[in-house]
């Protein structure tokens, strides 16, 4: 037996159903928004700034390092030179005299090849420290852009989820005044086809846009306006007003 309810129940179906997809476009939404706002992207990108980062640390730190190491080597050197200066000015000897110089002379070449390695080193310190800065000011900005994309999915999350909070409440109320077997009959539809309820305008469906044909029009006009009849298309309940065209 087909089932009936007031026309005027029927027609509180359409604000329903627009409730309904109201609501599941806001959950949509909810849903897209990490897509939407490029979080997983920002997200890659400072993963990655990251690692290159920290790789260049550990470049400039060994290069550091390095440097250190050289500037030891040259301080060994001087060292050396003050002690061997020292020692010629004391001796009296032709021979140890002749020796020291000598000396010297190969300690002053040492010396300037690792004052020219130093240099070298110094100047690759340079690019690695200016690389490391650079990947720091990159850091800083995609964490900027990540924290701030953060902060718009956070507020857009909570206004959505207001919003979706006051459609529900709405909905419980268009709910509480219709026939509990014509809110079964519409959710059960709804979540078989996508839609419980099309509004039939001008002979069609608004659910699939498509015109009813004569045969279906002319069953329909000779149904009861309280019985409810079905979309042939959508199988959604099919809504009649004045606005039918029957």
């Amino acid at each position: 037996m087909a089932l009936t309810a007031p026309a005027e129940s029927q027609k509180h179906l359409l604000s329903l159903a627009d409730i309904d997809l109201a609501i599941t476009r806001h959950q949509a939404t909810v849903r897209g928004l990490v897509e939407a706002l490029s979080i997983g992207t920002l997200e890659k990108a400072v993963e990655d700034i990251r690692a290159r980062r920290h790789d260049a640390m550990v470049e400039r730190d060994g290069i550091q390092a390095e440097l250190s190491r050289a500037e030891s080597d040259v301080s060994l050197v001087d060292a050396r030179i003050a002690k061997d200066s020292e020692r010629l000015a004391q001796t009296s000897s032709a021979k140890d005299a002749q020796g020291l110089e000598h000396e010297l002379e190969s300690l002053a070449t040492r010396k300037s090849d690792l004052e020219d390695i130093e240099l070298a080193i110094m100047e690759r310190l340079d690019e690695a420290t200016a690389a490391f800065g650079s990947l720091e000011e990159q850091l800083a900005s995609a964490e900027g852009a990540l924290g701030d994309a953060r902060e718009q999915h956070s507020s857009q999350s909570q206004d959505l989820t207001e919003k979706i909070a006051q459609l529900n409440r709405e909905r419980e109320e268009v709910v509480a005044s219709l026939p509990s077997d014509l809110v079964a009959l519409y959710d059960r539809q709804r979540e078989r086809y996508g839609i419980g309820a099309s509004h039939l305008r001008a002979r069609i469906s608004s659910a699939t846009g498509v015109a009813l044909t004569e045969s279906d029009l002319q069953t329909i006009r000779e149904t009861p306006e309280d019985t409810v009849v079905m979309c042939p298309d959508s199988n959604a309940i099919l809504v009649r007003t004045a606005e039918s065209g029957l």
